[in-house]
């Protein structure tokens, strides 16, 4: 693959990167975005004090930027991955998560348990997304 056809996605309502990747790539019509947690991006600080509604929330909120500063929108999210550092907060995650994607059809999805995640945070969500028009 050319170097040419791959472009940085950034935006500041999304917090800046804390090590050597991209807020997203986009390559032809398609959206590669890098996992997000409850980070602030104005303070650069963590939301919710560990409470999983917040930071899932914050998240969300983060990534759905991400989306939209490449020109989309959650309907265009097509897969997503979401790391939990406790299982036991599936439901409440789920309960917020369909809030944001209550699409006709909404994105496949993987859901997996890790021990820790960057800054203490309970929750990381990556996505894909694919953009009509790109």
């Amino acid at each position: 693959m050319n170097s040419s056809a791959l472009k940085p996605i950034e935006t500041k309502f999304a917090p800046k990167p804390v090590g050597p990747y991209s807020q997203a790539v986009l390559v032809e019509n398609w959206l590669y975005c890098s996992g997000q947690i409850a980070l602030d991006p104005s303070t650069g600080e963590m939301v919710g004090n560990g409470n999983i509604e917040e930071e899932t929330r914050q998240v969300l909120k983060n990534l759905i930027s991400v989306v939209e500063a490449a020109g989309g929108k959650s309907s265009n999210v097509i897969r997503t991955t979401i790391y939990l550092t406790d299982l036991n907060d599936f439901a409440k995650v789920n309960q917020i998560y369909s809030e944001s994607f209550d699409n006709k059809v909404n994105p496949a999805r993987a859901c997996v348990e890790v021990s820790n995640l960057p800054k203490g945070g309970k929750i990381e969500i990556d996505c894909i997304a694919w953009l009509d028009g790109k």
